[in-house]
């Protein structure tokens, strides 16, 4: 088996668990653990008639190859995927208060993982990722998703600029992180329909990306006023919930 279609970690595999079993073929546990998750985590597979096997360090090891497993994966037959043509559904089920985290060309997987756990946490409609130049979801942003990548819609499509402007139809306004952005985030108001949209870890926003945005603005910082200067991760976590603050 490809290194792709295996999960690690304890709340990788708990939330495989917990959204999306009936694509989750077979836990593998390793031998001898006494972590009370883990003995979770195996009493809800085998309620589940979900096949597990006590097996030995080595054998998690080499199905994994590197991602820290904590003593646990699982076999994924598939996991959840999201069409485009899905996205206005979703934004229309919001009843006005979509909250969308537009991701343009993150290349790290870490980067792209801990983004969903934060628009997890903040309870955001959609993140939009293009499919092209992009990091797509796999074993690592699970790991390092802890669950995320179970719990929030992540859509590629195929033309981000075409989405933007679609989006933009169903009346989303989109805002883009820009660190020379002469408005603040925090003059914006982010009650209603809202697409927060940042660049990859290298360029930034690309330039159609731009465009394509109703308002560049930044975050403030004292001790850098820029946006580079912050791990796009923290970016969306900041962003995402500076919406949440304000919708109560």
């Amino acid at each position: 088996m490809s290194q792709k279609q295996w999960i690690a970690g304890i709340n990788a595999v708990s939330a495989a668990l917990e959204h999306d079993a009936e694509h989750v073929r077979e836990v593998l546990i390793e031998a001898g653990a006494k972590n009370p998750r883990i003995t979770e985590i195996e009493s809800n597979a085998r309620r589940l008639d979900i096949d597990v096997r006590r097996v030995a360090t080595q054998a998690l090891d080499g199905v994994v190859g590197n991602l820290r497993h904590q003593g646990v994966v699982a076999r994924y037959a598939a996991a959840k995927t999201w069409n485009e043509n899905e996205l206005e559904g979703l934004v229309e089920g919001a009843d006005g208060r979509a909250l969308l985290l537009i991701l343009d060309g993150v290349q790290d997987p870490h980067n792209l993982g801990a983004c969903l756990r934060s628009a997890a946490a903040a309870g955001a409609t959609a993140v939009i990722i293009p499919k092209d130049k992009s990091v797509q979801v796999n074993a690592t942003v699970r790991k390092t998703s802890a669950g995320a990548a179970d719990s929030v819609a992540v859509i590629p499509v195929t033309n981000l600029s075409r989405t933007m402007r679609d989006l933009q139809k169903l009346g989303v306004w989109l805002y883009g992180l820009a660190g020379e952005a002469d408005a603040s985030l925090y003059s914006l108001d982010l009650k209603g329909n809202v697409g927060l949209v940042l660049g990859g870890e290298a360029d930034g926003l690309r330039r159609l990306t731009r465009e394509n945005c109703d308002q560049l603005v930044r975050i403030p910082m004292p001790g850098g006023d820029s946006v580079e200067s912050l791990n796009v991760s923290v970016a969306a976590g900041v962003t995402l919930f500076e919406a949440v603050r304000q919708r109560g």
